[in-house]
Formats: structure tokens, sequence, C-alpha cells
């Protein structure tokens, strides 16, 4: 069946663009769509759309032109046909303005480029997907690196640059229909206030808006996309958030994201512990951490510790028995450290450790204490319990969410999943009061529609525990009413080629398919 509405909205507004010869390219973009439409046959058209209401949009990021230093390619018609086959309906394809100009002049536009971007519009129409245009990197803005020569938020003259190009772009693809083409602004702005973010998008549209005034828009919120925007309420745009909570399992040693020696397997769901233990330097803080047994064998408790501040004396306890004692001093030069770093703001050495200790536990202890009797705190990553039965190593990955008192800790080694116990558990619950609640509210009060416009977990993180998560993540969407789009498609993100080594990938038209996460992502 093919895509009738879509034909019907074009055929009505074809006649009268003929009127000015400069909308000419317009009236052939839109006729060329038409023509696609009528050779492919998907099976329904994406949802209608409005600011107000998005659909539940279940889709995928598309990255041909996501960076000028990475890929300047045409989009994949394979991609939207397999996108469609599988049952999804949106892409977003972030982008950068560098892709379509000329010689970086910021005011030429590259012709044969754009008519590349044409080209994945009209495979969305022809697939039944709806196909969101996002600048990844704006004029004046990006989350990349390099950064920007200019700023978005402080310069009007890019500024106004920034509205011509979507100017550009509204007068390019005016006639196609909202259910087939939206507009999202900015990727992910931070650094900025809202009623400067406010000038700067209110620009925009007032070029968008002259050219295409039904054109549907979606501003990311602030922060990088986590926090709503009420200023932006009145201009009448939908709003998107992100999911990548929380960061260390999203973004579990990803290569852009500076240093990750800090990051430990992550885990889920898993313990609210903290793994800072504090000195009597901090009394409201100065208790031991405390694991709760009893250990009927003999056991060995593993302790990776990633930081000492100053100095340190870590005493570990069996019952009332002292099994370790270590006194840590950072400082200059060589040490047990892995790395010196010296706090200019407290005048004190914070070295980075990065590496395990061992304590022997005896056969019968009821409970083990972990205790900074002196000094200031140190940080521990993680810790592991192993019976000297054989049985595997029990593994809690710890926090490092400072101002909390260490967790007192129940350990059952018989249940390999969930070993550790504690007070509170981060689990979908957790995850819905912190992504979800001050998005629901703010949708509640002002009416909005709210998508979530990247989310997913880097390739470095266990695909069990990313499996675990996703559909946490998922569930939580799906009852709010929210669509997504997972970053990315093909890639570490993705459910092809996405490089994983702990996944039993199937090979599908040259490509390596992760068949378990296409199937949790078709189930939502």
């Amino acid at each position: 069946m093919l895509n009738y509405w879509f034909h019907v909205d074009l055929m009505l507004r074809l006649p009268g663009l003929f009127l000015r010869w400069s909308q000419i390219r317009r009236v052939v973009v839109c006729m060329v769509l038409f023509l696609v439409c009528a050779v492919h046959a998907p099976a329904e058209a994406p949802p209608t759309a409005n600011h107000s209401k998005l659909p539940r949009w279940r889709g995928f990021n598309l990255q041909e032109k996501f960076n000028i230093e990475w890929s300047n390619s045409p989009y994949q018609e394979s991609d939207f046909r397999l996108i469609s086959q599988w049952g999804f309906n949106f892409v977003r394809l972030p982008m950068d303005y560098r892709t379509w100009i000329v010689n970086g002049d910021w005011n030429v536009f590259n012709e044969p480029v754009l008519k590349e971007i044409d080209e994945a519009i009209r495979w969305g129409a022809a697939y039944g997907i709806h196909v969101n245009l996002n600048f990844h990197r704006a004029p004046g803005y990006t989350v990349m690196t390099p950064p920007e020569p200019t700023s978005l938020w402080k310069d009007r003259e890019t500024q106004e640059v920034f509205a011509r190009h979507w100017a550009m772009f509204a007068r390019r693809y005016k006639g196609i229909g909202n259910q087939y083409l939206s507009f999202n602004l900015i990727n992910e702005p931070s650094g900025v206030d809202a009623s400067t973010y406010l000038r700067v998008v209110d620009m925009a549209l007032q070029a968008i808006r002259a050219e295409d005034p039904e054109r549907l828009i979606i501003c990311d919120g602030l922060d990088h996309g986590r926090t709503p925007v009420g200023e932006l309420v009145a201009l009448n745009v939908a709003q998107a958030t992100r999911g990548y909570t929380p960061f260390e399992l999203t973004h579990y040693h990803a290569t852009w994201v500076g240093d990750t020696s800090w990051m430990v397997d992550p885990a889920w769901p898993r313990l609210i512990a903290s793994g800072n233990i504090y000195g009597a330097n901090r009394p409201s803080l100065n208790r031991p951490m405390m694991i709760i047994g009893p250990f009927t064998e003999p056991a060995t408790l593993r302790m990776h510790i990633e930081v000492v501040s100053d100095s340190a004396l870590l005493l570990v306890r069996g019952d009332e028995n002292v099994l370790f004692q270590h006194h840590f001093i950072p400082g200059y030069g060589k040490g047990e450290w892995k790395e010196v770093i010296f706090n200019e703001e407290w005048n004190i050495f914070q070295n980075r450790y990065d590496r395990d200790y061992r304590v022997a536990i005896p056969a019968g202890t009821e409970r083990v204490t972990l205790e900074v009797t002196s000094g200031d705190w140190l940080r521990l990553g993680h810790i592991g319990i192993r019976s000297e039965n054989g049985s595997a190593e029990r593994k809690l990955t710890l926090s490092r969410k400072w101002g909390v008192p260490p967790p007192q800790l129940v350990f059952k080694p018989e249940n390999p999943e969930q070993a550790f116990k504690a007070e509170l558990t981060e689990d979908r619950e957790c995850l819905w009061h912190a992504t979800m609640e001050p998005w629901q509210a703010f949708v509640q009060k002002h009416d909005i529609g709210v998508m979530v416009g990247e989310w997913g977990a880097f390739n470095r993180t266990s695909h069990e525990v990313v499996l675990r998560w996703a559909e946490d993540c998922l569930i939580n969407w799906q009852k709010a009413g929210w669509g997504w789009a997972l970053w990315n498609f093909r890639g570490p993100f993705g459910i092809i080629d996405s490089g994983r080594d702990d996944v039993d990938y199937e090979e599908h038209e040259g490509h390596k398919l992760d068949r378990k996460f296409l199937e949790l992502l078709q189930r939502y």
C-alpha cells in the first residue's frame, strides 16, 4: 500500500509552488519524493506529529554526516530498508554543518551534499520512516572536538548564519508533511543559560517559519539534553532528552570522553554503595564499610583502591581481629600509586593507586569491616570476595558518590547475580525517579511532546549488562509514551557491526547482526 496521505499532501501543495521561480527547486524535490514513493510501497505512513504530542517513534541515529573528520558519505538505502523491515519508523540524522558548505565558507552551500540529504528524506518517505534533521555540529556550537572558532551563544554573526542554514533547509523541504520530516535544532546545548538559549532558538524559528510556518521543531533540553526548558514552551516546539544514565555504564571506556581510568566494570542493576571511606577528620561520615556474612569457609577479600587523599590508615577487621593494616601516604615520585596528583586547592596529594590489595578472611568470620582510622579518605572502585572452595569471585562495583557514609552490605555468595545486598539498589525505579519524573512533571504542566533523541551504551560494557539496562530504559519510555532513537544503527552502540567481543553475532547481508539486541528493541 502506498503512502496515500503523503501523496495527497504533495498533490495539494504543488500547484501553488509554481508562483515563483525561486521555488522551482522545492517543487523538484517534492516531485522526486512523489515518484520514489510510487516505486516503493511501505506498509504504512509514519504517524502524524505535532509539538504537543509526539508519536512514540522508535528508531536509530544514522551517522554518515555526523563528523566531517570521520565521514561525509551518502546515506545508505539499505539502512532504511532494514529499519523499516524490522518494524521501526524513525531515523535521526545528526549532521555536521561543515559537510554541506564549500571549502569552509559557511555562506556557500554544497549542492551535491545537500542532494544526499534529499535522498535520505526520500528513502524515509518511501519506507514509512520519519526523518529528523539535527545540527550535531552547528555554526558556533558542538559537544565534539575541535570546538567551534566562534560562539553560537555570544556572536551575532554566528547566530545569523545558524538561522540562515535552517532557513535553507526549511525552504528546501517545504511541502513535506510533519509525519515525514522534523527539525532538531541544536544537539545537547550546554554552558548556556535558558534565556540565551531561548534567544538563539527563537531567531532560528523565525527564519524557519518565514519559509515553512508548519514545520515541526524539536529542541534538546539544556545540560546536554537532561533538563527541560520552560522558557521554550511559548515557541510551540517539542523537546528531546537523553538516555545516558548512568554515564559510567553507557560510556564505559569510551575513547572520546577523556580519562576513563576511574571506571570499573559496570553492573545492572547495581547497589547504591559508595566506595569512599572517610577518616576521623570527617566525623559525620566516619564509619566503617561493613560486609556481613557469615563466612562459613575461608575466603579472600580483594579491595581495588582507586584514590587516596593526603594519607589514610586502612584497618580491616574480621569480627574483632585485625586482618589487614596499611598506611597509605601518597607523595611525589614512584610508589604504590600509578599516578601522582597534587591538589593545589587543598595543598595535598590525592594520588591514583588503581591497584588491588588482598585480605584473607578466616572461616567462621561473622562480619568484615573496612575503616580509615586516621587520615583523610580513600576510595574503593570495587570489592570482590572469592571462597577457597573454587567458586568464582563475587564482585561489587562501588560508586564515587561523595558525602554519603560507607555502605553496610550483606554477602550471599550462593546468588551469583546479586551476591551483595544493601539498603538501596539502582534499578529501573531509580532511573524513573532520576531521569523521567522531572520531564513527566514538565509534560503534564505544559502539554509538550517529548522523545529520547539519543541513548545507548558503548561496546565496552558487558552485553548482558547492556541488555538488562536497556530493557529497563525501554519499559520506562513505553510507560511514559515516549519515542526513542538508539545511538547508533551500525556501530559501537548499535545492533549491527557493534564490535562487541561478547556477542554471538549472526551474519546478515554482509553485516554482523546482534539478534538479541534487535529482538529486545522490537518488543518495545
